[in-house]
């Protein structure tokens, strides 16, 4: 979550050799015929992640149904790198040969990033980001699926579950800042490894999507919102130039307050080994991320 996961999914989307599932994030392969019980108030409500998982195998597969034939299908449910049972769900579940592709962000960015997503929607009650993180064990032991904001930063340890379970020709791993400064450089790479027509250009690659941040204005916030819920049931329909334009006047209107730096300081030190082990995973060097 809150690694760009939303921008290339609109990227894939837009190929025309490619079918993304409409719910974007159905969590299968996470909780499959296990619906999931988190207990934040968030978790619970209709849109939560226990309501808007698709755990019923026949009611995946209808999400695939308008394909064409020879597109290929997917989904981009964020769940599957944390949760430690989705790669096996995976590897038994899905097709042979399923390719796999995981945008990781600076960990502790994204940890800040993710929190002031639930601070604009008012869905989460602490606003200091270093008390959300003294919260955070007794959230994830009361079950709460929201509020695991340096959990989910441990992509070393996260990858590696997949490194020793599939193939390596199967996974790509892209860095959500050379998704932000090279969008198309890119998407050919990952458009080769999906094995469809490389020289495809969607019109808006790696525009930003989902902008964290506390809005200037609540009320204005609140109708982009109502807007948004709306214009989800006819996005298919909508030119990219006006999804652009909305998405513009929405981030114009937050501002991100700077991260706390003991909270930096914080985070950087418990990433630290679990980063370099991600550095020999993937053989790229992250030592800006710290």
């Amino acid at each position: 979550m809150k690694a760009g996961t939303t921008a290339l999914y609109e990227a894939l989307a837009a190929h025309p050799q490619v079918f993304m599932s409409p719910v974007k994030e159905p969590n299968f392969f996470a909780f499959a015929e296990e619906p999931p019980r988190f207990t934040a108030p968030i978790d619970q409500r209709p849109g939560g992640v226990n309501h808007a998982s698709v755990t019923d195998p026949e009611a995946y597969r209808a999400l695939f149904d308008e394909a064409a034939p020879g597109q290929v299908t997917g989904e981009a449910s964020h769940w599957y790198l944390y949760w430690p049972a989705a790669p096996e769900q995976i590897a038994e579940r899905a097709p042979a040969g399923v390719k796999l592709i995981a945008m990781l962000r600076d960990p502790v960015e994204r940890a800040y990033s993710e929190f002031l997503h639930f601070v604009r929607d008012g869905e989460e009650p602490i606003t200091d980001f270093r008390a959300a993180l003294d919260a955070e064990p007794e959230r994830i032991e009361r079950g709460w699926a929201m509020g695991r904001y340096a959990d989910r930063g441990f992509y070393g340890r996260q990858l590696a579950r997949y490194a020793e379970r599939f193939d390596r020709a199967q996974l790509r791993v892209v860095l959500h800042e050379d998704f932000r400064e090279h969008p198309e450089a890119v998407l050919r790479d990952l458009f080769s490894f999906l094995n469809v027509d490389p020289s495809f250009e969607p019109e808006t690659p790696g525009r930003r999507v989902n902008k964290s941040g506390v809005p200037k204005n609540r009320a204005v916030h609140a109708a982009f919102q109502v807007a948004h819920r709306v214009a989800a049931q006819v996005r298919p329909l909508l030119p990219a130039w006006l999804l652009d334009a909305a998405v513009r006047l929405k981030n114009r209107n937050l501002s991100k307050p700077p991260m706390p730096p003991e909270a930096h300081a914080r985070l950087a030190d418990a990433y630290r080994e679990d980063v370099r082990r991600l550095e020999d995973l993937i053989d790229r060097d992250l030592s800006g991320w710290l």
